[in-house]
């Protein structure tokens, strides 16, 4: 449930009860709230009343609207949400960081689904000229299939009657706060069709408690109440219209801190639900108690698992005894608190109520899990009252006369047009000189002697009239905190880019002082929308939200994963616990230079904060998806090339060094070659010298032998004569 029920029954009087709360709240806004219809219908250009258009006509002036103010208006609200609010979550304490983010996609997808951008632009439109917008964080229990859906949706101020004794911004000190309009049956049906049975016997006052004011027009401009008329039967059984209440107000109840000393978590709940808590199952396995149901399931199937194995190994071998029966003991919560192992503590907290009265019956009471209303207010100019002056309110005089001026000169210039003649009696034939005067070239007859008709000048308007209306033109341009450079108007920006720049700052200082009463309000919007959160989306739930670019992001939550090994079971994103605080980037919804912004972002990712595809996020590119896939492929094929010029490179200085190692092996061989050459000849030389010198040898020995035989021959020839 996205609520808590509190009452199945009537509560006592409280239809009687809401109904006079209604009816003291409406009487005592009456004056804003005929001033407010009165703004509305000022912005839209009903801006005279009767009875001054008829004192125009009697005139001889038309009663023209140059409507300023709506321009103005658009301009202002153009700029104020030319973006999307960016809201940032920060856990408190010991919060999951993770999880936080995952409350900023959570956001984001609310924001989405509700189409936030529209109701934040009727919003800030009802700010300006009511001075009060009104945005509602609600359930609508119809979408995704049935599980409902945490929503937001502008409320029209009219339709909000706020306790005349607040005096803060934001309602917090109301003591009550009523939403209420008028309905057909059929249509109460569609919203609430559990209570179709109440509804058709419904009776209500049909007064439609919209203040008429006495400005009219001629353009057929239609507003709520114009629509809200008594029911025609021919409509249909349930076209008859009833008054819807849905009346909020703060209650005291109990809250529980709750420790588990079994898992060592924390829980915080409501009185109501401790009834269900205390009856919750746990289990004691062999003693060890164990809260969570799965974790218990899964220890179980592997306790009986191991025991059926023992039992047949057992069986098997009989020297083995059966293991014992694991010892499984089945208990509640309610018996680990009376044993210590779970501490609760009650702390008195406050929560909002809302009921809801469609007519005279009572549909149904619930107890939201905030302690801040769900209607959010956005206070234009505060004066501690819940009736804020709007902008509007500020410039309608100088509208009125804008308009007066304009009637006056567009008159004169009419009668400027058709010159008034002064003619003597009896100088000419007045039928005759009506009917061909305004024809080029004609002659007229004029008796002289009775004097000559005189053309009468009109008095020209002084030119002051003329400034003045410039003036004011600019006086309701500049209520608005709107200035002609903001406009866009080339005319008046300096001839140097800081200087603009600079004018430019200066002239947003006053839209600026109401952006932050803007980003207060969606702070709160933020702040009650993520309790709501916790408490609706229990269950497992995946969130896609599709980028301007065509891009998907999607966020899990809840998300349970179990351990077979351990038995345990892991949830993902459990946004269910935990606190957390939420900021709105500053000037998040105001216009922002994109190629500035992108070319922050560029920086950044060439400096590797950034990856590729955050980059691609603040672009406009569509198939962002299709283009990290080709840049994936181009990142890859460089990859490769560059790792093939790598190998190539290698390669080549491999080549290079198998040359030189070739060249000085060829050099090596050719040396040893030559070295084996030289030895071969050393050795043949070596050889023939050795030849050589024995045939020297030789040669010698005979001839020393012939010498020797010489001289012995010489002696024994000599010897015989000395006789």
């Amino acid at each position: 449930m996205a609520y808590i029920e509190k009452e199945t029954e009537v509560p006592e009087d409280i239809v009687d009860t809401t109904q006079k709360i209604w009816k003291s709240y409406s009487q005592k806004r009456d004056v804003w709230a005929l001033q407010a219809q009165e703004d509305k219908e000022f912005r839209l250009g009903r801006q005279w009343t009767a009875e001054q258009q008829r004192i125009l006509l009697e005139r001889g002036q038309a009663p023209l609207v140059v409507n300023r103010i709506h321009p103005a208006v658009e301009a202002a609200k153009a700029l104020l949400t030319s973006g999307k609010p960016q809201f940032r979550v920060s856990p408190r304490e010991d919060s999951d960081n993770k999880v936080a983010q995952v409350f900023n996609g959570l956001l984001e997808y609310m924001w989405y689904i509700s189409d936030g951008n529209q109701a934040l632009r009727n919003v800030i439109d009802d700010y300006y000229v009511m001075g009060m917008g009104a945005m509602m964080v609600y359930i609508d229990p119809l979408k995704d299939y049935g599980r409902g859906e945490v929503c937001i949706k502008d409320v029209d101020p009219l339709d909000v009657y706020i306790d005349p004794n607040s005096r803060e911004k934001l309602g917090d000190d109301a003591e009550n706060i009523i939403v209420s309009r008028l309905f057909t049956k059929e249509q109460a049906m569609q919203m609430y069709p559990m209570y179709k049975d109440a509804i058709k016997t419904a009776q209500s006052d049909l007064d439609t408690d919209r203040p008429t004011t006495s400005r009219v027009d001629d353009k057929g401009i239609i507003f709520p109440e114009d629509t809200q008329t008594k029911t025609d039967a021919s409509w249909g059984e349930n076209s008859e219209y009833i008054r819807g209440y849905e009346r909020y107000y703060k209650i005291w109840v109990k809250r529980f801190h709750i420790k588990n000393n079994v898992d060592n978590t924390e829980e915080v709940m409501l009185e109501e639900e401790m009834s269900d808590y205390m009856a919750r199952p746990a289990i004691r396995v062999n003693g060890q108690v164990i809260t969570d149901a799965e974790k218990a399931k899964g220890i179980i199937d592997q306790l009986m698992m191991k025991y059926e194995q023992g039992v047949q190994a057992a069986e098997m071998d009989d020297e083995k005894d059966a293991p014992p029966m694991p010892q499984i003991e089945e208990l509640t919560h309610a018996d680990l608190v009376e044993e210590g192992l779970i501490e609760t503590v009650s702390v008195p907290v406050q929560r909002v109520k809302m009921c809801v009265i469609m007519g005279d019956q009572y549909l149904y009471s619930r107890i939201l899990p905030v302690e801040n209303y769900p209607i959010v207010f956005f206070m234009n100019i505060h004066n501690r009252t819940p009736y804020p002056v709007s902008d509007v309110r500020m410039v309608k005089d100088m509208q009125e006369y804008i308009n007066k001026t304009r009637s006056l000169i567009i008159a004169h210039a009419t009668t400027s047009t058709n010159t008034k003649i002064l003619i003597p009696s009896g100088s000419v034939d007045m039928q005759d000189f009506e009917n061909r005067w305004a024809q080029p070239g004609v002659a007229i007859e004029v008796d002289m002697d009775q004097g000559a008709p005189q053309p009468i000048a009109p008095t020209p308007l002084p030119n002051t009239l003329y400034q003045n209306e410039q003036i004011a033109k600019t006086d309701i341009d500049h209520a608005l905190g709107l200035y002609e450079l903001m406009q866009g108007n080339s005319e008046v920006a300096p001839h140097t880019y800081k200087a603009t720049v600079s004018l430019d700052e200066f002239g947003q200082r006053k839209i600026k002082s109401k952006l932050q009463d803007i980003e207060a309000s969606l702070v709160r919007v933020a702040r009650i929308a993520i309790p709501i959160m916790q408490q609706l989306y229990q269950a497992e739930k995946v969130v896609r939200i599709v980028q301007p670019n065509n891009s998907l992001t999607e966020y899990a939550i809840n998300k349970k994963l179990y351990d077979d090994k351990s038995g345990v079971v892991n949830v993902i994103n459990d946004i269910s616990r935990g606190a957390f605080d939420v900021v709105v980037i500053t000037g998040s919804t105001l216009p922002t230079n994109r190629f500035a912004q992108l070319e922050m972002y560029m920086d950044a990712y060439e400096k590797g904060i950034i990856d590729k595809q955050e980059v691609l996020k603040k672009t406009e590119v569509f198939d962002m998806e299709g283009v990290l896939e080709r840049t994936d492929i181009v990142g890859k094929l460089q990859g490769e090339l560059q790792q093939a010029s790598e190998q190539i490179k290698k390669l080549k200085g491999d080549m290079q060094t198998r040359e030189r190692e070739v060249y000085h092996a060829r050099q090596r061989a050719e040396l040893e070659k030559f070295k084996a050459d030289l030895d071969k000849v050393s050795t043949q030389g070596k050889a023939s010298g050795r030849l050589f010198e024995k045939r020297l040898d030789d040669a010698l020995g005979q001839v020393k032998s012939e010498v020797r035989e010489a001289v012995r021959s010489a002696k024994q020839t000599a010897k015989p004569s000395k006789s």
